[in-house]
């Protein structure tokens, strides 16, 4: 006669093999349990789906059926066998192959069962697919990628529409009206050309940080992510007219350009020569505060990721020697990544330029706010011995 405490046990016994049953069968996991030999003696619900094989098709079949072939199911079992964690797995990544002959990439966490007298009698496994965990990651690389593919190639880019811009004033001046026509379309077709590649990397940039991706056929079979964007052209002066004639509102404003990449400096300085401004240059930031200090500088024009310090510190110790002396920050990136221009502009910053290549015009207006505003009295700078 068993006791209250015995029935106890029993009737949970029961019902932990009820649930048990239950939580496998219902799990998001594929579940598939293998006898000594190989053969399948249980599937769960969540294995159909994704494999989608129905349990008579596979339950008495060897579980090679589902490997894409016998030696990565003996790759499995031989990881098993060898773990130093008596024969669990955890997290072991394969593929399974399902009825449609796709290959399906999962991770395993398993265990080889033994009986009581530690023979073995089976392995079970809990495979996950892990499709979905790979493209988070490939979405993170591109996303690291597209931030750095960003920078490096719109410094470049800085230094072409820069020269664009000089080269088409020099042309105004220098050819008669029917070479400029010739002349204009060529640089058009140079001024487009940027622009699709500016455009490609803005697309790469949103499809990163969205992790929307489109894609598109290339071979059979194979697809690529689909960059293409329509880039529509601006009207241009390209009539063989000759332009309004310019005024020089910067004429005589002294700017400091400070970038580590030369390319980039040495564009933009030609760019303000051109509009007379008196320019100096660095592509240090001690070096540029060097030169704040010893020669009189109405504006500071800074890229954000520098060397030394980024764009913010320097701003600082801008404002903290030289409280009155306006400052633009200026990014090849397409977003503020490091909050570097929202804390600057918290402090007072004067302006910002996103997304170089910087347009003369916007850089243009953004000086002659600065140049036009009156300026208060400053310490006259220090004379270096």
């Amino acid at each position: 006669m068993t006791t209250a405490q015995e029935r106890s046990n029993i009737s949970m016994l029961s019902l932990e093999k009820k649930y048990l049953y239950r939580l496998i069968e219902s799990s998001p996991d594929i579940v598939i349990a293998v006898d000594r030999d190989g053969v399948v003696i249980y599937y769960n619900d969540s294995a159909r789906r994704s494999l989608h094989y129905v349990p008579s098709e596979i339950i008495g079949q060897k579980v090679t059926r589902i490997y894409p072939s016998i030696d990565e199911a003996r790759r499995v079992m031989k990881a098993m066998r060898e773990s130093p964690d008596s024969g669990r797995i955890s997290n072991f990544e394969t593929v399974f192959r399902d009825k449609d002959n796709q290959d399906l990439p999962v991770a395993i966490s398993g265990s080889i069962i033994y009986d009581d007298e530690h023979r073995e009698v089976g392995s079970i496994g809990f495979a996950r697919d892990i499709r979905q965990m790979r493209q988070r990651e490939q979405l993170a690389t591109a996303g690291e990628i597209a931030v750095s593919l960003a920078h490096e190639i719109n410094n470049p880019l800085e230094s072409i529409t820069n020269n664009l811009d000089l080269l088409g004033r020099d042309m105004e001046m220098h050819l008669s009206g029917a070479e400029r026509v010739v002349e204009n379309e060529r640089l058009e077709s140079i001024r487009l050309g940027v622009k699709r590649v500016q455009a490609i990397v803005r697309r790469l940039d949103d499809m990163a940080r969205t992790g929307k991706y489109i894609t598109r056929d290339y071979l059979k079979g194979k697809r690529m992510a689909d960059l293409a964007c329509e880039v529509v052209s601006e009207e241009t002066a390209a009539n063989g007219q000759p332009r309004p004639a310019r005024e020089w509102p910067l004429s005589g404003m002294a700017v400091l350009v400070l970038d580590d990449d030369v390319s980039v400096v040495n564009s933009l300085a030609d760019i303000l020569r051109a509009e007379r401004c008196v320019v100096y240059t660095a592509t240090r930031p001690s070096a540029a505060l060097g030169l704040i200090r010893n020669v009189r500088v109405d504006a500071v024009l800074s890229d954000v990721v520098m060397p030394e310090m980024d764009g913010y510190e320097f701003y600082l110790r801008v404002k903290e020697e030289f409280p009155d002396l306006p400052c633009i920050l200026m990014t090849a990136y397409y977003y503020d990544k490091d909050h570097v221009i929202k804390r600057s502009r918290m402090r007072g910053l004067e302006g910002a330029i996103f997304k170089k290549p910087v347009n003369p015009d916007k850089l243009r207006d953004l000086l002659c706010g600065i140049h036009q505003k009156p300026s208060s009295p400053r310490p006259a700078p220090a004379v270096s011995a």
